[in-house]
């Protein structure tokens, strides 16, 4: 199966490498951050590559960032990641780098759900509420939420699972005036993109973002931005509430693996040719919707 699961550049020291992405150092400003073609799923990064993901999650952030970029500032410096490399590391960069800012990571992930799914609907049915928040009676699975709603999560270490936290929690975490700027921030983006998203035919139920905050305290979106590994793209055509639709997302490969008996610790069951193809191309159609 071919894919770009490992970088190894000779003209620039790795600092980094995430579950997805890998973190160059290019001076005290600045780094460069590759998307790789590895998935992780239920938190486990998976022994193969999904052909060409890096590069159509590259092509994803890039058209968000350039198009929410009046809501808030992104990492992106604007240089080209091809002019910070030599041309031996070329054909690991090409079309999954980009130049961006060394930021102060906010320590918690911003999730904004606008409708009901995954682990929300699950702690919904048990207790009528998401991360403590409690929701109107008698909702059915994949239903809109009255208004969106921001969920915060805790940055897990690699390896590690992330962990819903409350929206006081989160204060705790970050201080009540930036909690609130990352909260207001998130749901703002997640409805200008919702808006945008459902004239191309897809509903984004639910997302996450990350943020840093720059030299001047200004917060700033970073690492990746409504891509299908951060968020869940329904189908608009095949959204039916009280069913968990079909979506763009690796929800396909996390419905493969809960067939597989496993039980979510290293290592995850070898993925089928067939299963990474197929999810490749629902990346590669959620990309060709949203910039068509």
């Amino acid at each position: 199966m071919t894919g770009l699961t490992t970088t190894n550049l000779t003209s620039l020291t790795k600092i980094y490498s995430g579950k997805v992405r890998d973190l160059y150092a290019i001076d005290d400003a600045r780094m460069l951050m590759i998307a790789t073609d590895r998935l992780s799923a239920f938190d486990v990064i998976l022994a193969e590559p999904i052909p060409e993901k890096g590069k159509i999650l590259t092509a994803i952030s890039n058209f968000w960032f350039d198009k929410l970029k009046d809501v808030v500032p992104s990492h992106f410096t604007g240089e080209r990641a091809e002019d910070v490399v030599s041309a031996a590391d070329l054909p690991q960069v090409e079309g999954r780098a980009v130049v961006v800012k060394r930021l102060k990571p906010v320590a918690v992930e911003a999730i904004v759900r606008g409708y009901i799914a995954g682990s929300g609907w699950k702690e919904y049915q048990q207790n009528g509420s998401i991360c403590g928040m409690a929701l109107p009676a008698g909702l059915r699975e994949a239903d809109q939420l009255p208004e969106p709603v921001f969920t915060p999560s805790t940055k897990a270490e690699l390896g590690d699972h992330d962990e819903n936290i409350s929206y006081a929690r989160c204060e705790e975490v970050i201080g009540v005036e930036l909690a609130a700027r990352v909260r207001d921030t998130a749901i703002a983006l997640y409805k200008a993109a919702s808006i945008y998203a459902a004239t191309c035919g897809i509903i984004i139920a639910d997302t996450k973002f990350e943020f840093g905050l720059d030299t001047d305290g200004t917060l700033c979106l970073m690492d990746e931005a409504l891509t299908p590994d951060s968020s869940r793209f329904w189908p608009a055509d095949q959204y039916v509430p009280g069913s968990n639709p079909p979506s763009y997302d690796k929800q396909f490969v996390r419905d493969w693996l809960e067939t597989t008996g496993w039980d979510k610790t290293p290592p995850a069951p070898a993925l089928p040719l067939e299963v990474a193809e197929k999810t490749a191309a629902k990346y590669r159609e959620a990309l060709d919707k949203l910039t068509k």
